[in-house]
């Protein structure tokens, strides 16, 4: 849809656009990022689903002197410790889920914490992220509990969860084990019993993968959400049209970084990927997915940040009506700033 809109070519060369699936492997995801750009010179590559993913073609894209855009994946390391000239960062990471839904609970009276932690990477970050924030903010953690990935039996963690008797039930996780546990909890009675859960990474796609009468009353933090405005629901109304649903935050964002990296490379004049890149960092991101957006010298795309919560199915008037909006976190509350992020290239 962005290179539709963008006009299908730029310098007068056509655009093309290639997918590969990595599996969730990084040793998978180099070798075929290493053959687009040794081989089939691709200049830029976009999503990257998955930190260790990203973290591996960061690396790459650094040495080969190519620009990586991630949407994706949530580590904020990719424009902090491990930042690099030619990565960028578009739609949310781990600091910023941390601030919308760490922050915002706490203020709100959500106090005491229980973390459920994914056992990688991904995990820890999201939940010493949100730790500090909640913290930062007056609150307390009280427990936490490392879960294997791919878990199918959450019974154990909940129970240590509902016993803590904290107010919010953090789920540092992400994709299938966000969702076994939100329905495990579900059947716990863990909502019903006075706990809020919050989802510290989940989008439109497991709300409705989970259905309100499971979801109803999570709150999460998203980048984007297609009812917001006349802009967001421009994209979210042309992308269910093509393929049958709504669009999330990572759906929307690649739309953004493919759309944003067409527009440097024509600014540039050129596909020099130095050029591109201070294009990148120079040129505003107005679109239908952020507006008023800017990026940093560290490659972070900084935009405002939302916090939902998941509506009763009584509270939903048509399809795809899924969210109340509780706050927005403006941009430069929810990002690191240059200097903040540990970025070496930040002066």
């Amino acid at each position: 849809m962005a290179i539709e809109d963008f006009g299908g070519e730029v310098l007068g060369q056509k655009i093309e656009l290639i997918t590969a699936d990595h599996q969730n492997k990084p040793d998978l995801a180099s070798s075929i990022a290493r053959r687009w750009y040794d081989v089939e010179n691709v200049d830029m590559i976009t999503e990257l689903t998955t930190s260790s993913v990203a973290l591996a073609i960061h690396e790459l894209s650094k040495e080969k002197k190519k620009i990586d855009i991630v949407v994706g994946a949530a580590t904020s390391r990719l424009t902090g410790d491990a930042c690099q000239p030619y990565g960028f960062h578009w739609a949310y990471d781990t600091h910023a889920l941390g601030v919308g839904t760490g922050g915002a609970l706490t203020k709100a009276g959500g106090d005491t914490w229980f973390f459920l932690t994914a056992d990688y990477a991904f995990g820890y970050a999201l939940e010493k992220d949100t730790s500090e924030i909640v913290t930062a903010n007056g609150g307390k953690v009280v427990g936490s509990v490392r879960v294997p990935l791919n878990s199918s039996d959450f019974s154990s963690f909940l129970l240590q969860a509902q016993s803590s008797k904290a107010k919010i039930v953090g789920l540092a996780n992400a994709g299938l084990d966000t969702t076994n546990s939100i329905k495990q909890a579900s059947e716990f009675g863990i909502v019903s019993g006075g706990q809020k859960l919050a989802g510290l990474l989940m989008t439109l796609a497991e709300v409705n993968g989970l259905g309100l009468q499971a979801a109803q009353g999570l709150v999460l933090t998203e980048g984007y959400y297609w009812d917001l405005n006349d802009k967001t629901r421009n994209l979210g109304e042309r992308f269910l049209k093509r393929t049958g649903r709504m669009p999330s935050m990572i759906h929307a964002g690649t739309y953004s970084a493919t759309l944003s990296y067409l527009k440097a490379v024509k600014a540039a004049g050129t596909k020099d990927p130095d050029a591109v890149a201070k294009k990148l960092k120079e040129l505003p991101v107005d679109d239908d997915f952020a507006q008023g957006g800017k990026v940093l010298e560290n490659g972070r795309m900084v935009h405002d940040m939302y916090l939902f919560e998941v509506k009763k199915p009584s509270e939903s008037k048509k399809p795809w009506d899924y969210y109340k909006l509780l706050a927005t976190v403006p941009g430069d509350k929810a990002f690191f700033t240059a200097k903040e992020s540990g970025c070496p290239l930040t002066k």
